[in-house]
C-alpha cells in the first residue's frame, strides 16, 4: 500500500448534507442534470473498518480526499452528472456501469498504476477507443457511454478523469475535492458553502 505525505482537509460532513438538501429543494422538479437519477439522495457514511477492508482486497490506501468523504460525508449517492457509486454499492446488471465497476474491481487492477498524465484522444479527435484505466476506480456515470474515473494508484492518484471510450478518449481532471466541490456549488449560481468543502 503507499501512504499519502500529506493529509487533505477534511470534509464537514454536515454542512455538505445541507446543502445538497437545499439543492433539493431548489430542484424540487429534478430538472437539473442527473437529479432524476440520484435524486439529492446520500448514502450512509462508512466506516473505518469498510474502507479498510476494501483497500485491504485490493491492495491500495484510496484518496486522501475522497476516502475522507466516504468517512465524513456519504458512500456516494448524489452528486455530479447520475451521482457517485458508492464503494460498497452493488450496481445493477442492468446499468451501463455494471460492467466497468466489475472489471475495475479485478484482482490487481486497482493496485496497477494509472500510466497516463496527459490526456489521450479518442476516436472523436483522431485517437483510439482502447487505452488503459487501471489504476482507477469508475464512481460514476456521466452518460452516453462516459463515465468519472478516479485515479488511485499512480502519479494522477486522487484526481477525477473522464473517460469517453466512444468519442473524446481520456481527459484529465480536478482532485476529487475540487471535483465534487464544483458540482455541490454549482454552474446555477449557488454561494459556496462555509465549511463544507
Amino acid at each position: 500500500m503507499t501512504t499519502s505525505p500529506a493529509s487533505p482537509p477534511s470534509w464537514d460532513g454536515a454542512a455538505v448534507r445541507g446543502r445538497v438538501a437545499a439543492m433539493a429543494r431548489e430542484d424540487a422538479g429534478l430538472r437539473r442534470f442527473g437529479a432524476a437519477t440520484h435524486r439529492y439522495r446520500l448514502r450512509p457514511a462508512l466506516e473505518e473498518a469498510d474502507v479498510r477492508a476494501f483497500e485491504r482486497r485490493h491492495g491500495v490506501e484510496l484518496p486522501g480526499s475522497y476516502r475522507r468523504f466516504l468517512l465524513h460525508v456519504a458512500d456516494g449517492g448524489a452528486g455530479p452528472h447520475h451521482g457517485i457509486v458508492g464503494l460498497t454499492e452493488d450496481v445493477d446488471e442492468d446499468e451501463a456501469l455494471h460492467d466497468v465497476r466489475q472489471e475495475d474491481l479485478q484482482p490487481g487492477t486497482l493496485a496497477t498504476p494509472f500510466p497516463h498524465t496527459r490526456a489521450h484522444p479518442g476516436p472523436g479527435k483522431g485517437g483510439e477507443a482502447t487505452y488503459a484505466v487501471h489504476g482507477t476506480l469508475v464512481i460514476g456515470e456521466i452518460g452516453c457511454g462516459a463515465f468519472s474515473r478516479l485515479v488511485v494508484t499512480g502519479a494522477q492518484a486522487g484526481r477525477v478523469w473522464c473517460d469517453d471510450p466512444l468519442w473524446g478518449g481520456l481527459t484529465p481532471g480536478p482532485d476529487f475535492r475540487a471535483w465534487y466541490g464544483a458540482w455541490l456549488n454549482g454552474p446555477e449560481g449557488a454561494r459556496p458553502v462555509p465549511g463544507a468543502l
